[in-house]
């Protein structure tokens, strides 16, 4: 069984080769063998489809390819690929020609990192692998700037695969005009920051600023930042929101591109005016896109303007009210194009109808035929002419100062003449009475001291070397003090004019001079002594007649010392004092003696120096004394003028001598020097006294040139003032022109430092001296003390009340008030009073006297005894 199951069953059987393999038919293994072909042709021709397909698709897989890589290396852009192992599986041709690279550079199997760091290599990139790597993933990329300038902007992308893509493209272009416009932008940024105006663009859409320059940000007291983004509404108050709407509204409403306004806007409580102009920008279709505004700040011009309106018409009010008249002419055609309307006077017609007319039109021929002349000439000149020249008016024939100035034109031509004319018609004549007035007496109108000094050094001059010779004689009146104590000031005045004439008589036309109150001096020639002695005799011979002043007969003498030129003295000043000399000898010896000078007579030098040592140690041991004198306002009764104040005096009282007159020690004092420690005691007693009355009074002190020489006078007065604790206001210091006669600049500049302290300055006897009127224009006193001796001779002489009238009027015109010394009669008192004098001061009103007599007046005592001391005065 087991040799059955191991062998084939067909192996046991009988086979006939012939017909038949084994058990099948022969027909049917044909056919088995014939499909079996046909299946093997059908599965080859299926593998021949196949493989055609497979090369068909490969063909078409290459050009799509080729078509990739072709496409791919045509990309202005660079690329570069790697895949999920971070080979470089692609890159292009624009990616070699940017990093100037071949293929031969980038090995098989190269990696993306192998490629930066090959870059790196070639100084192709400074930043490290991994910062490259970092930037490169980031939006913007990673900007890199090749040696030669280019810049290479890299950005890598990752890929669904797990590799990466770098796209690498040159913007250098790109990267230049960014910079170009970045400088541009920062240009014009720049220069609209610098413009002094401010500006800001807002979108019109949404209203919301989208630019402010830093004059924006400066008015606005807001940053850029806080600005733009924001509307209007955000930033200001309701009502500047509101007013900046209403100018956007009528700028995008107006006609043109611009549109100017004024709006008011408030910043924070300050409220400004702004002055804006607007601009509307449009786009292509011609509709409004953006509103650019620029305005500034008008509120000081605004300011301004009204005040140059103002000032413009306060100009016109002052051109049209100064005191003189002002003309302005055309230099090109001599017309008239303004006038102011005190220049009506000159051209005796209204300004209007001056305007547009010539000198030819207006003057009469020879006055044109001069003014023409005269202005040619400054136009001439190109500078200022000054000339004084009459013009005949509605009023007659007056004298003006005219004064001339060219005004230049741009071009340096002459354009405007500018002509002032001032009367001073008053004034000349005025100086004119001055003058005469410097160097005459005002009471006896005789040649005053030093007028005589002056006609002695002419003869000094005439008989020098000639052997000619000639007397001085100084004359002294007797008793003139007794005249006055007893009579009064007014009859000694008198008794003065009428030995004057009589002196003036007898001298027969010679020179004859009031040296002091009561001294006369005269001067002889011929043959000396003689004619001295002889001229001396004849003037005691005509004084001994008696005089009939007023009712009253009044017998005087005089006393004469006289020096004989060469032989007492060759300059003026040694003949003077050397007649002085002998006139004091004369007059120790016996009143009405003549006497000549004689060496001598030294001693009385000697003596003057004993009394300035007598008067040294009585200032320090308190032997001088103050008095006080009123000073009242002007009424035209004595009891109508109220008291306003008083004048210190000093007073000195010698343990042997007795009573020193004034006249002695104060001349003494001011010429040893004395008169600085002299004038501090005054001033310190003088204000410690004020500072101790009830009533504010005024109290006046007089101050010596020395004392503006020696010595901090300003500080002297501050110190004095804290001490007695006296209000500045309530001092006044009198000063007379020899404090400005010395040192003009100094005296003017010590006089404006004392007004400073707020203290009172006037000047004292005004008239007396030889230039008042230029010290008054050159320093604003507060007072004018007219001189005694023009108030003594009012009634008798006419001058005097014109005299006193041009003061007041003189002192009035430049805001000083007037104060008249000297008044002793009622009539006096009433003519000054009607002339409008301000105060007066003398003995009608009250004598020099202690403090203590007037303590009603200061506030120290009834009013009866105040009534009292003022009849007794």
């Amino acid at each position: 069984m087991m040799a059955a199951l191991s062998t084939p069953a067909w192996a046991t059987a009988d086979v006939s080769p012939s017909s038949s393999i084994g058990s099948v038919e022969p027909d049917v293994l044909w056919k088995v063998v014939i499909g079996g072909i046909v299946v093997c042709a059908f599965l080859a021709s299926v593998l021949i489809w196949i493989h055609s397909a497979l090369r068909r698709t490969k063909r078409a897989q290459l050009r799509r390819n080729a078509f990739i890589s072709s496409a791919l290396n045509n990309l202005s852009q660079g690329l570069m690929m790697t895949d999920a192992s971070n080979r470089v599986v692609f890159y292009n041709r624009r990616f070699l020609e940017i990093y100037g690279m071949s293929r031969a550079d980038i090995p098989p199997g190269c990696t993306g990192r192998d490629l930066v760091e090959l870059r790196r290599q070639r100084g192709l990139l400074k930043l490290t692998i991994e910062d490259y790597a970092r930037k490169a993933r980031e939006p913007d990329g990673c900007l890199t700037e090749l040696p030669d300038g280019r810049a290479i902007r890299a950005k890598i992308f990752r890929l669904p695969t797990g590799g990466s893509i770098g796209i690498h493209e040159d913007c250098t272009v790109q990267c230049r005009l960014e910079r170009e416009l970045a400088s541009t932008k920062q240009f014009l940024e720049s220069v609209i920051d610098q413009v002094p105006v401010c500006v800001a663009a807002k979108n019109i859409e949404d209203g919301r600023y989208i630019f402010a320059n830093r004059a924006f940000e400066q008015f606005s007291q807001m940053s850029r930042e806080q600005i733009i983004g924001r509307r209007p509404g955000e930033l200001f108050g309701d009502e500047t929101a509101a007013n900046i709407a209403a100018a956007d509204r009528a700028a995008l409403l107006a006609p043109g591109t611009t549109h100017r306004s004024e709006l008011v806007v408030r910043r924070g409580d300050d409220k400004r005016i702004l002055e804006s102009h607007r601009v509307v920008a449009r786009n292509d279709k011609n509709e409004p896109q953006f509103l650019i505004a620029l305005f500034d700040d008008a509120t000081e011009r605004r300011s301004l303007s009204l005040e140059l309106e103002k000032t413009k018409k306060f100009l016109e009010l002052v051109v049209d009210n100064i005191p003189v008249s002002l003309i302005v002419e055309s230099a090109r055609d001599g017309r008239y194009l303004l006038a102011n309307r005190r220049a009506e006077i000159i051209l005796n017609r209204k300004r209007e109808d001056a305007t547009g007319l010539t000198a030819a039109d207006i003057f009469n021929p020879r006055e044109a035929r001069l003014i023409v002349a005269r202005d040619e000439a400054a136009i001439r000149k190109r500078g200022a002419m000054t000339e004084e020249h009459p013009i005949s008016t509605k009023d007659g024939l007056r004298l003006f100062l005219t004064r001339r100035v060219t005004v230049m034109g741009e071009s340096d031509e002459p354009q405007y003449l500018i002509k002032t004319y001032e009367d001073v018609t008053d004034r000349r004549q005025t100086e004119s009475r001055m003058a005469h007035m410097a160097y005459h007496d005002g009471l006896t109108d005789l040649p005053n001291r030093a007028a005589f000094l002056q006609a002695l050094s002419q003869m000094i001059e005439a008989c020098r070397d000639t052997g000619e010779e000639f007397a001085v004689l100084n004359v002294d009146l007797k008793a003139l003090k007794d005249v006055n104590d007893v009579f009064g000031h007014a009859i000694g005045d008198k008794l003065l004019i009428e030995v004057a004439r009589r002196v003036h008589a007898v001298a027969r036309g010679g020179v004859v001079a009031r040296l002091s109150g009561d001294e006369f001096g005269l001067i002889i020639d011929g043959k000396q002594p003689e004619a001295g002695r002889a001229l001396a005799e004849q003037l005691a011979e005509a004084i001994a007649v008696e005089f009939q002043i007023d009712g009253k007969s009044i017998r005087t003498a005089l006393t004469t010392g006289i020096s004989v030129f060469p032989h007492n003295g060759s300059d003026p000043a040694s003949l003077l004092a050397n007649a002085g000399a002998a006139l004091f000898r004369a007059k120790a010896k016996a009143r009405g003696s003549i006497t000549f000078y004689e060496p001598e007579m030294d001693q009385q030098i000697r003596d003057r120096r004993v009394l300035h040592q007598e008067l040294s140690v009585a200032i320090k041991h308190g032997e001088l004394s103050l008095y006080f004198q009123p000073q009242a306002s002007s009424g035209r009764t004595v009891d109508s003028s109220e008291i306003i104040g008083f004048e210190a005096l000093a007073r000195w009282q010698h343990p042997v001598r007795g009573f020193v007159p004034p006249s002695d020690f104060i001349p003494l004092a001011e010429e040893s020097g004395l008169i600085v420690e002299m004038g501090e005691w005054i001033l310190r007693e003088a204000c410690r006294e004020a500072a101790s009355w009830p009533k504010p009074l005024q109290v006046a002190v007089n101050l010596s040139p020395a004392q503006f020489v020696h010595g901090d006078l300003v500080g002297l007065v501050h110190s004095i003032l804290l001490e007695t604790g006296l209000s500045p206001g309530r001092l006044e210091l009198e000063i007379t022109e020899g404090v400005l006669i010395e040192d003009f600049d100094r005296g003017v500049s010590l006089l404006r430092r004392l007004k400073a302290l707020g203290v009172r300055v006037s000047m004292d006897d005004f008239g007396s001296g030889y230039s008042s009127l230029s010290y008054l224009q050159a320093f604003p006193f507060d007072k004018i003390k007219i001189d005694r001796a023009f108030v003594m001779n009012l009634g008798r002489n006419p001058q005097s009340a014109a005299i006193i009238r041009a003061v007041i009027g003189l002192g009035h015109g430049m805001n000083m008030s007037i104060v008249a010394e000297g008044v002793e009669t009622p009539e006096q008192l009433g003519f000054l009073a009607e002339q409008g004098c301000d105060s007066v001061q003398g003995y009608l009103l009250g004598k020099p006297l202690p403090i203590d007599k007037y303590d009603g007046i200061v506030g120290r005592a009834h009013d009866d005894v105040v009534e009292s001391v003022r009849k007794t005065g």
